[in-house]
């Protein structure tokens, strides 16, 4: 262990040049011999954390994880890796396990993965004295911790583990803690003296909508289309929903197949291995799917009905772009999805568990209806400060807003709360601001009132919004619990008293309606490796890598992530590798993968390669067989020399940066400016932005110096 290069097994174990933000730390810290506290967001890259170290020790890595599915993927990713693991759990045939025991004892592995209920099968802790136990991992950590939001009586049983091997380092993982969990996390592990590394919990990569439940089938069906061809999770509330919507789907043409624990084991285990396999895209859902799924590549997590809690909203999004790449959540809210959960709150016999259920109720219901920064919003929730005005990547930062005087309606509002006593929830003000003549408002008599139909000019969702915008300015407050109440701030009666001028800033509305934000999935450049400038992938050659790897994919019977990510085959569309030097510094591509599929997608590459540069030589002598040239030869030849210096600097074919065609088009129209260029075939916004100015720049002084001539 001592003088090991740990960046040396990061690059030909797991294929990375470099570790993601405290990873190396965190393995420093092990091979300290540290006890160790890890939060770190799903996908932020908690597996390599211990495995990793596991390499590098003498003796046997334990990993204690309560989700058998998320055991089986890594072992078959760590076997992909040439990594010696093996799991045992519940669903492992005896004769598997008495393999997996011996090879332990016989040192032959450097992983074993156990579910927590393992402690108490009898045999095991005999098994455990016969090893050398170097490192305790404990995933899923907040499952030991009452305050969590998994709470998981079998995790108590863990400290046992801790107290046979006190020399071990321990490790205790999770995506989603408080600090009141991650207190109770080191105190049930008795690790007082653990390093605690607590990652950011901001996800860049994902985009996060909210949209409204209307139409809500039709927005569902619109999304997975968008995504055709990527995976997708659906999530319902009930088992009901699962079925009934998977079903609706179906006959929309979109594969979807359903998952909740009512269904046969069996049905949900072929389900889930159709969906790992990238043979089913869409998976409707109850939270019990995507637990433990180690699939990197999904790309859309919807929310068809209201989470539970912010904890699991967090954790179930957190299951989309788990490998970086840009990805997206939605979720469809209406008030009516509160009363639901009301009702089982209600049911709750316990009156601190129903208090504890209504406040994570609330805060859920405070994120749907936010109309300031979602990211902001999850962020602050877990104690971390997002210090940006637009996160660039939720549907309130993309929105287009606009301000208006709200002087008038805000005095409205504020005296309606007022008139009626405080003691009525937004629902029931809306009404009395309408002017409706609904049971409620008439027994109580507000129909008498003068503010009764004072803002008709209003419709529903419009005054809903004032309301909202008035409580983010302090002027009104709301209470917690079941049934939620408004009264108006210290503040609020201030402004009613002064009356000076409010403005207000919304969400801009076209024909009375409100605008949605646009549903975006971000996809940023590659830097090229030398400095060159940003670097954008080839989609005709990604669409033939991703052909290759579904082929090699199911000739092996493994996902599609396995044979190598999406980020890899979006590198070798940018990068070009001819060679397994250059193959080898693509992201993900260790020695084992190099060694099996290097030459299949080396080979892939050149052919491309190959027939672009045989189409850009052909075009080239058509072109110049035909007399006399109708571009600006001199200048045709200036551009290319232009587009190969760019394309050695970001390390490209020079095809990638422009085809011929595209430079003969420029050499014949000469394009002055942005406009004028962006009218050339050829040119994509992307490249607009990457090359409009170093080729409007050679164009502009041809075009001087052939008029001075």
């Amino acid at each position: 262990m001592r003088g090991l290069d740990v960046s040396q097994v990061l690059k030909t174990r797991f294929g990375y040049d470099e570790f993601r933000p405290l990873q190396a730390d965190i393995i420093d810290n092990v091979l300290a011999g540290r006890d160790s506290l890890v939060l770190m967001p799903t996908g932020g890259g908690k597996s390599l954390c211990y495995q990793l170290p596991a390499l590098c020790l003498d003796g046997l890595t334990l990993v204690v994880s309560p989700l058998i599915a998320l055991m089986k993927d890594q072992v078959d990713a760590l076997r992909a890796n040439g990594v010696a693991a093996a799991y045992i759990n519940s669903s492992v045939p005896s004769h598997e396990t008495r393999d997996a025991y011996a090879a332990a004892r016989a040192g032959r592995l450097k992983l074993l993965y156990i579910a927590p209920e393992r402690l108490a099968v009898p045999g095991f802790a005999k098994f455990l004295h016969d090893v050398q136990v170097a490192l305790i991992a404990i995933d899923e950590a907040h499952c030991i911790s009452e305050w969590g939001h998994d709470f998981r009586p079998d995790y108590r049983n863990l400290r046992t583990l801790v107290e046979m091997f006190p020399r071990a380092p321990v490790m205790a993982l999770t995506a989603t803690a408080t600090a009141r969990v991650r207190d109770d996390i080191v105190e049930q592990l008795m690790i007082p003296e653990a390093q605690r590394f607590i990652s950011s919990f901001n996800r860049e990569n994902l985009t996060y909508i909210v949209r409204p439940k209307r139409r809500a089938f039709d927005g569902l069906v619109e999304l997975l289309r968008k995504h055709a061809n990527e995976l997708a999770i659906v999530y319902c509330l009930s088992r009901k929903g699962v079925e009934a919507l998977a079903a609706d789907l179906s006959r929309e043409g979109i594969d979807a197949l359903p998952y909740h624990a009512g269904l046969d084991p069996t049905v949900r285990k072929d389900t889930q291995e159709r969906f790992i396999r990238d043979e089913t895209p869409v998976i409707v859902a109850t939270i019990a799917f995507g637990m433990g799924i180690d699939k990197p590549d999904v790309r859309l997590v919807v929310h068809y009905d209201l989470p539970k809690t912010l904890e699991g909203y967090y954790q179930e999004t957190g299951r989309a772009g788990r490998d970086g790449l840009p990805s997206e959540c939605v979720l469809f809210f209406s008030a009516g999805d509160r009363a639901k959960f009301t009702r089982f709150i209600e049911e709750i016999g316990d009156w601190t568990e129903r208090e504890r259920a209504y406040r994570k109720l609330d805060q859920i219901v405070a994120y749907s209806e936010s109309r300031t920064c979602r990211r902001a919003f999850l962020l602050q929730y877990f104690g971390e400060t997002y210090d940006r005005t637009d996160c660039g990547g939720c549907d309130v930062c993309l929105a287009e807003r606009e301000t208006f005087d709200a002087t008038e309606i805000a005095q409205k509002v504020l005296s309606t709360v007022i008139r009626t006593g405080q003691q009525f929830g937004a629902a029931h003000i809306i009404q009395v601001l309408l002017g409706s003549r609904a049971g409620k408002v008439l027994a109580h008599g507000h129909h008498k009132l003068p503010v009764h139909g004072i803002a008709r000019e209003y419709d529903r969702d419009q005054l809903k919004e004032i309301v909202g915008l008035l409580e983010d300015q302090g002027l009104l407050c709301k209470s917690l619990g079941e049934y939620p109440t408004l009264s108006v701030s210290a503040a609020g009666r201030d402004f009613l008293r002064q009356r000076p001028q409010l403005t207000l800033t919304r969400i801009k509305r076209g024909d009375g309606e409100t605008v949605s934000a646009p549903s975006v999935t971000k996809s940023p450049p590659y830097e090229s490796r030398s400095g060159g400038g940003p670097v954008y992938l080839n989609r005709e050659l990604l669409d033939r890598l991703r052909d290759l790897r579904g082929a090699l994919a199911r000739s092996r019977n493994l996902p599609r992530y396995m044979i190598l990510g999406d980020q890899a085959l979006q590198e070798m569309a940018c990068f070009f590798p001819r060679n397994r030097a250059s193959l080898a510094h693509i992201a993900g591509v260790s020695e084992s993968k190099l060694e099996e599929f290097g030459d299949a997608f080396i080979n892939a590459i050149r052919v491309y390669a190959d027939a672009q540069d045989a189409e850009e030589q052909a075009h080239l002598a058509r072109r110049h067989s035909n007399s006399p040239l109708d571009f600006a030869p001199e200048l045709f030849e200036r551009l290319r020399e232009l587009r190969r210096g760019l394309a050695e600097s970001r390390e490209q074919p020079a095809f990638v940066i422009f085809h011929d065609r595209t430079l003969e088009e420029m050499a014949r129209v000469m394009p002055q400016d942005h406009a004028g260029f962006a009218r050339i075939s050829g040119v994509g916004p992307a490249k607009l932005e990457a090359f409009a100015e170093d080729f409007l720049r050679v164009i502009r002084e041809h075009a001087a110096s052939d008029g001075e001539r």
